[in-house]
């Protein structure tokens, strides 16, 4: 299994991101664009550069061709796809099934979301990828025969767990162990999106099992 981490070039709170990767080890490091600075900060060496370099700067982006020690991957900006897609895409190709992705919250509402809607893109493509700030942990969950997805009281990432749908319709969720239970319940962009936000584990372990659709799972802290 492959590991991939993605920095991209939105707001990242360095003291954060310090701590996150001190014991993390990854077989892939991508900057997308302007993320390249926030390696050079963290001084992280990345794999591969990825993007159209807009932010950057192109110009300044070619002064490390040069250097054997980087790979590029450089686009124009006129293009149908983000920076972030790229990237994605690249790490496919690197054979990676994990991503981290740092800097993919904060700044603009625009770029944020499309990061978001990408995580269900890259989980349909073979690529679970995980997003990261110092106050949520973002993933997707999909739905399958026997699929189910465990919360642990120790591990959790802060006190709320939110489950928002990805897909018009996520079918039959069932929530046990946690503070608001369902059972069967479906529940719809249009009709009730919010009905399965800020839900709490109450004991050690939590579930869910949803029937059909795709979930953003949210989990955060103050």
């Amino acid at each position: 299994m492959k590991r991939c981490l993605m920095v991209t070039g939105g707001p990242l709170d360095l003291d954060f991101a310090a701590g996150f990767l001190k014991d993390r080890q990854y077989d892939l490091i991508i900057a997308v664009d302007a993320g390249f600075t926030s390696c050079l900060k963290l001084g992280i060496r990345p794999d591969l550069l990825v993007g159209d370099f807009d932010t950057f700067g192109r110009e300044e982006i070619l002064k490390y061709r040069s250097d054997a020690g980087f790979a590029f991957d450089i686009h124009e900006p006129e293009k149908d796809e983000t920076d972030t897609e790229l990237a994605v895409r690249d790490a496919l190709k690197a054979g990676c099934s994990e991503a981290d992705l740092l800097g993919a919250t904060g700044g603009r509402i625009d770029h944020e979301l499309s990061n978001l809607y990408l995580l269900a893109q890259a989980k349909r493509q073979g690529l679970s990828v995980t997003v990261y700030d110092r106050n949520n942990r973002i993933s997707v969950l999909d739905a399958g025969a026997g699929k189910k997805r465990e919360f642990w009281k120790e591990t959790s990432y802060g006190t709320y767990i939110s489950f928002l749908p990805l897909t018009e319709t996520v079918k039959g969720i069932t929530l046990t162990g946690f503070k608001y239970p369902l059972t069967g319940k479906d529940i719809s962009m249009r009709k009730n999106p919010g009905l399965c936000v800020s839900n709490e584990i109450c004991g050690e372990r939590a579930v869910i099992t949803f029937e059909d659709g795709i979930l953003l799972c949210v989990e955060s802290g103050d």
